[in-house]
Formats: structure tokens, sequence, C-alpha cells
């Protein structure tokens, strides 16, 4: 099992910044992939961004490419989605979800979720 835990989010204008941070716990949490998705009202989840495991390789969504940046500190079992210059779009309840093996941009591929944190962008 794997607990995961964001936090972070927050009200903020447009063109400002948040980080968010996931903390995992439980079985080696090196080993996972992580994804950060997002999801608003009335919406599926919606893939961000997600760090392979073996490389730290990352992957994001053509939406947020060049504005937000996913990380991971392996020591801390934490990873983070740094987001710049935020857009009223992205308002929205994050979620980081963990799976074995390498990432994907396909919410249900993840075995793990955290409970989420919102992101309110005002313009």
């Amino acid at each position: 099992q794997v607990q995961l835990v964001e936090s972070g989010g927050g009200l903020v204008q447009a063109g400002g910044s948040l980080r968010l941070s996931c903390t995992a716990s439980g079985r080696t949490t090196s080993s996972y992939s992580m994804g950060w998705f997002r999801q608003s009202p009335g919406k599926e989840h919606e893939f961000v961004a997600a760090i392979r495991w073996s490389d730290d390789n990352t992957y994001s969504a053509d939406s947020v490419k060049g504005r937000f940046t996913i990380s991971r500190d392996n020591a801390k079992n934490t990873i983070y989605l740094q987001m710049n210059n935020l857009k009223p779009e992205d308002t929205a309840v994050y979620y980081c979800a963990a799976r074995w093996g390498s990432y994907t941009s396909t919410p249900e591929m993840y075995d793990y979720w955290g409970q989420g944190t919102q992101v309110t962008v005002s313009s």
C-alpha cells in the first residue's frame, strides 16, 4: 500500500505561481512512477504531468508545457508540481497518483491516489 498526501493548493491571481507537494508513505515509493492529474466539476480526471521512477524522465500535457514542472525528491518521498503563469482555466482539484512501473497519462492505470488539493485561479 502507498499513501499519498497533497498540499500547497490555494487561491492565486492569474499570472501567479503555486507549488504543490505530494508526500508518499508505505511501500518503497522510489520504484513508483508518479503523476499529477486535475479535475474540474463535471469533468473527468485530466492528465497534467508525470515522472518516471527509473530515470526521472518527465512528461507533461501540452496545456501546461512551459508553465508547470514536475520533480521529485526521493530522499523525502515527495514529488512537486511547480505551477507558474497560472490561468483561470487551471482551476481544479489537483491529485497526485502512483503506479508501479513507467509513467502514463491514463488515470485508470494508476493504483494509488491522494485526496486532492484545490487550486483556484482568479482572473
